[in-house]
């Protein structure tokens, strides 16, 4: 089977084309906090490759995290330059291709059902000691809507809580939990299976949110590839899945049915206690022979929110385009958790421009509570100078404003704990149009250039 579409197929490239992103751990490591915690020390070190782990200690199964903590590995998977990733990424998931079945997976060489289903044979990591269990977060849920037919697919965290058994929350009240909440009226379970081991481009393709209903998520993901996403059917009501993925659990969301899930290790760098406390009940597992353990760093690990940033930057920059043709460039930083603060870079033509860019974009994505809007001569991806665009640009009475009782995210800890509302701030960084204004300080590129020569010379190299 051609695996281009797979995780294999995504680390033979990396392997090819950029060995020094790709580290492969011999030694023994715990699937308690091991894992998790090497990804956190390398990236305190300002190193991110993919990892994988070859030695996992009580498994034969080797564990592969940080696959998409990269924006080098990202923007290849696209065939693009980093600058350019978020702008790739908003043109091809706009260009729905018809997903390809296919007869035979690789996962269907080994197969496990009923009461031989144990999950904790599989190597799930403890991410934190605060998690209440081993999670599997790299989990592809998928499922069909009961009402349309239209399937989609999407991450979720699982808690393993027994053999068959994995506490989920649907927390993010999107897709997967109007399909959940329509199949319980109905007084029904919601048949799902979960993939683990895919390529980043899969990664990416599932976060998008804003797209007509009657699309499947399958048909992004194609378009990221730029040719027919090749999907198997599963034994669960035909539902299909990546023909290229590692292990697939077969199985149903319960009605009516709610257990203790959490706490859990979240995006936001928090202890997560609030959860929608669903049950996934496992009745088979299909596998490749030789499979690999997918495994998601959590917390605030690029693993975790690199793609959120990406496919966010996208998102407002889709819609900022239709009406605004001054935006340059969208910027959703890592540090603040790949959601709440969104900067916006823009050539202003008139006043009001910013304001209007700011609504746009907090009315694009609900996790968004914070945007600023600076001039075209800010690096959007330096704190540094977006911070001095504030400190010097900003007339706070003016040019700051707040929108209270706004939808907010339910993991968001300053989100009310009943209704998840919360104060959403738009900052305007840009200069004043004319108007006489302090007149920035800048170094020549060629300036530069010349320096670094000196300095070169004088055995400094930069």
């Amino acid at each position: 089977m051609n695996d281009s579409q797979s995780l294999r197929g995504f680390l033979a490239m990396v392997e090819r084309d950029y060995p020094e992103e790709l580290l492969r751990i011999k030694v023994p490591v715990r699937t308690h906090l091991d894992m998790t915690s090497l990804v956190f020390e390398l990236d305190q070190a300002g190193k991110s490759p993919v990892v994988v782990y070859e030695n996992v200690e009580g498994h034969t199964m080797p564990v592969v995290t940080n696959i998409a903590g990269s924006r080098k590995l990202l923007a290849a998977c696209l065939g693009v330059a980093q600058p350019d990733l978020p702008s790739a990424f908003r043109e091809r998931c706009q260009k729905y291709i018809p997903c390809e079945t296919v007869d035979k997976a690789p996962w269907q060489e080994v197969v496990i059902e009923g009461d031989q289903v144990d999950l904790s044979k599989l190597p799930i990591p403890t991410h934190f000691s605060v998690d209440a269990a081993p999670y599997v977060t790299a989990g592809q849920l998928t499922a069909r809507d009961p009402l349309t037919g239209v399937d989609t697919t999407g991450f979720h965290r699982f808690m393993l809580t027994g053999k068959n058994r994995l506490g989920v929350s649907l927390h993010s009240r999107r897709r997967m939990y109007e399909f959940h909440k329509r199949a319980e009226e109905k007084g029904e379970s919601l048949p799902a299976a979960i993939t683990l081991g895919i390529h980043p481009l899969h990664y990416m393709g599932s976060m998008v949110f804003a797209y007509p209903p009657h699309v499947r998520k399958f048909e992004i993901i194609g378009g990221l590839f730029g040719e027919p996403y090749r999907l198997a059917k599963t034994g669960v009501q035909d539902l299909e899945v990546p023909a290229g993925a590692e292990i697939i659990i077969e199985g149903e969301i319960l009605a009516n049915v709610h257990e203790p899930e959490g706490p859990f290790s979240e995006f936001t760098g928090y202890a997560s206690y609030r959860s929608t406390q669903n049950v996934f009940v496992a009745h088979r597992v299909r596998m490749r022979k030789d499979a690999m353990f997918h495994s998601v760093a959590s917390g605030m690990s690029q693993d975790h929110i690199l793609v959120s940033c990406v496919t966010r930057e996208g998102e407002i920059l889709n819609t900022l385009r239709r009406n605004l043709p001054g935006v340059i460039a969208v910027h959703v930083p890592h540090r603040t958790c790949g959601a709440f603060l969104a900067i916006i870079k823009m050539k202003k033509s008139s006043q009001g421009e910013p304001q209007q860019a700011i609504m746009a974009a907090l009315g694009t994505e609900f996790y968004t509570k914070y945007i600023i809007v600076v001039d075209e001569d800010v690096d959007i991806f330096d704190m540094n100078d977006v911070m001095w665009a504030v400190a010097t640009r900003v007339k706070a009475e003016k040019d700051i404003v707040f929108i209270p009782g706004s939808k907010g995210a339910i993991l968001d800890p300053t989100s009310d704990p009943e209704t998840f509302t919360v104060t959403k701030m738009g900052i305007d960084a840009t200069r004043p149009l004319g108007k006489d204004f302090a007149e920035r300080l800048t170094i020549s590129p060629e300036q530069r250039e010349r320096v670094r020569g000196i300095l070169h010379a004088a055995g400094v190299n930069l």
